[in-house]
């Protein structure tokens, strides 16, 4: 019987050191934070290059009421950290869970969503106050991110809701493509469009983190860290820090940049298009070839001949018959095509062009 007893007790206590155990040991080990996410703007003050968007934030952050917002534009702008900085603001840390519900396109956010969880939130009266003392205003926020995704009868499903709990709820879509929202809501909402950032506020961001997390780098490459996030600051950063993790006591190098990024380094793509003007066609086979099997992406290849050929010396008809070509070729490729053969095809077109001028 007393053996019986003293199992239970003796099994209690053991958790409770092993649970112990696991707590010292968390404790010692900060958790690490993805750059991103550790350089998110806390304040709206702190977001970059959207001026429009800031004065209206600011002037609600003062105390005037808030409409309900539409963001939209390239990805990496700012359109997440913004309202979210702005909810931290209005709302302060004690109130933020209570008052703010962010959805996004990992979350299911069909008709069935829309009608239970965006309601149900939208209906709760606000209660409680700000504990440092400063005013708080009588709305909940509910963001809604990749609004794009939603399916229209879930966007249908919405203006009503938006128009019923005006009085204590504002809503924040924020998406890509404005184009996929359905025009009632996008009546009900003011637009602003996001910027692909300029390249000097990207430099003063991305050096700025280089000196708080004391990395060594070149002045080429953070202009090619710049060139290649066009306009994409997340992409920017997420490229930057696997950059200082594979050189961890190197300096960061343009080659290092091109590397992680993925791009096709510029020599190769000189390279192919020396041979589309001089080469004949086996050695054209051949350099695609190699390119596809060295793993680069056919639409990147395309982007960055794009990009390099409309500075050549052909005439505008000769241009405009290869710009048609990758039009067609990018086509194919979005619907699953070969990429060799595009890729192939389309060079063939360039040094047909190149040809006729000699």
């Amino acid at each position: 019987m007393q053996a019986f007893l003293k199992g239970p007790s003796a099994q209690a206590t053991k958790p409770q050191k092993d649970k112990a155990l696991a707590g010292t040991s968390t404790e010692k080990k900060p958790k690490p934070v993805p750059w991103v996410e550790k350089y998110r703007p806390k304040c709206v003050d702190d977001v970059a290059y959207q001026e429009e968007v800031i004065a209206v934030l600011k002037k609600s952050l003062e105390g005037a009421d808030l409409p309900n917002l539409l963001f939209y534009g390239p990805p990496g702008t700012g359109k997440t950290s913004t309202i979210l900085a702005a909810a931290r603001e209005l709302y302060g840390p004690e109130l933020y869970k209570q008052r703010v519900l962010e959805l996004n396109a990992s979350d299911e956010r069909g008709i069935q969503v829309v009608r239970e969880k965006v309601k149900r939130f939208a209906k709760l009266t606000v209660a409680g106050r700000r504990t440092d003392g400063k005013p708080c205003p009588p709305f909940k926020i509910i963001i809604l991110d990749e609004a794009d995704s939603m399916t229209g009868a879930a966007q249908a499903c919405l203006r009503r809701t938006m128009e019923k709990e005006t009085r204590t709820t504002r809503f924040c879509l924020i998406c890509n493509y404005v184009s996929r929202i359905i025009v009632p809501l996008t009546s009900r909402c003011s637009k602003f469009r996001f910027k692909p950032l300029a390249n000097k506020i990207q430099e003063e961001r991305l050096l700025d983190i280089c000196q708080k997390e004391n990395l060594k780098y070149t002045t080429e490459a953070i202009a090619a860290l710049v060139k290649v996030s066009e306009g994409d600051l997340r992409k920017a950063i997420t490229i930057l820090q696997s950059a200082a993790r594979l050189n961890m006591d190197k300096e960061i190098t343009e080659s290092a940049i091109i590397e992680i990024a993925g791009v096709v380094p510029p020599k190769m793509i000189d390279n192919l298009l020396q041979i589309c003007y001089k080469g004949t066609f086996e050695k054209l086979e051949i350099a695609v070839k190699n390119m596809v099997d060295e793993g680069y992406a056919a639409s990147q290849i395309l982007g960055q001949l794009h990009e390099q050929f409309i500075g050549e010396d052909l005439n505008d008809k000769q241009k405009s018959v290869v710009a048609e070509k990758m039009a067609v070729v990018d086509k194919c490729l979005a619907d699953g095509a070969d990429e060799y053969l595009q890729i192939l095809s389309l060079c063939s077109v360039i040094m047909q062009q190149a040809n006729q001028n000699n």
